[in-house]
């Protein structure tokens, strides 16, 4: 089984993160990992949730009682993947050697560019409905999860989109809402099943929650304190959450 293309480019783009997994291989710890990557933890759970969210299955297990707090192992796919990332290496050294200047290698940097999104999510499209100067273009995740996003028909056709098109989803944190089970969506809006992964202090004042889906896929959101504690909101709550299709926007790779 090959992988994905958002995959693939990550794996080029951002190499300290694959590198991650080679640390969780040897050490059995996210703790210590995250240190010998010169990560702190949290970031180090962001690596792992956006790595995850890429993959057709998640490359990092959590699991019980790892040496030094935080344990973690590599899934079949995710040691696949480290392999990968290891000859990568080798042929990434043949690339700087046949680089003809330093700049060859400002340029690739400049058109290889990061995201501020702290929720990635990879899909394919599985339907792109007309609206005006709009589209509605629904995504095909994986476990038979869908959401819909709102884009320009200029942004469509600019990013050469059609049925089947691998796409990666990208949400800020801060546009989802939480919702309690038994509370629905706006009409319109998107809507997903989670189950409260960790919550985490911010210092502005909210919280981070971490939401796993139901395909195994993550992603972060922030709620009041008062809200989540209201609702005896902890690891484990099952919520949903709900966010507008004009605020998905849609990436492929170059």
């Amino acid at each position: 089984m090959s992988l994905s293309a958002p995959l693939t480019q990550h794996i080029v783009r951002r190499p300290q993160r694959i590198a991650l997994l080679q640390h969780i291989a040897e050490q059995g710890s996210i703790t210590r990992a995250a240190k010998s990557a010169g990560m702190s933890y949290k970031a180090a759970w962001d690596a792992i949730d956006e790595l995850n969210n890429l993959a057709a299955t998640p490359l990092v297990e959590r699991s019980v009682g790892g040496r030094g707090g935080g344990g973690a192992k590599l899934s079949e796919e995710g040691q696949r993947v480290l392999r990968l990332y290891q000859r990568l290496q080798a042929l990434q050294a043949q690339i700087l050697e046949a680089a003809e200047d330093a700049s060859d290698l400002d340029l690739l940097s400049r058109l290889m560019m990061r995201t501020s999104a702290r929720n990635q999510l990879h899909g394919r499209i599985s339907a792109i409905q007309a609206q005006g100067r709009n589209d509605r273009v629904e995504l095909a995740l994986a476990g038979d999860l869908r959401i819909e996003a709102q884009i320009t028909h200029d942004s469509t056709q600019r990013l050469e989109l059609a049925i089947g098109t691998q796409v990666v989803a990208l949400i800020k944190a801060g546009w989802l809402e939480l919702l309690t089970v038994d509370e629905r969506a706006a009409p319109g809006e998107n809507l997903l099943c989670a189950e409260v992964q960790e919550l985490l202090e911010d210092p502005q004042g909210s919280t981070e929650v971490r939401l796993v889906l139901g395909n195994g896929q993550t992603l972060c959101a922030f709620a009041e304190p008062a809200w989540l504690a209201s609702q005896c909101i902890g690891v484990g709550s099952a919520l949903h959450v709900s966010f507008s299709p004009a605020n998905v926007l849609l990436g492929t790779p170059v």
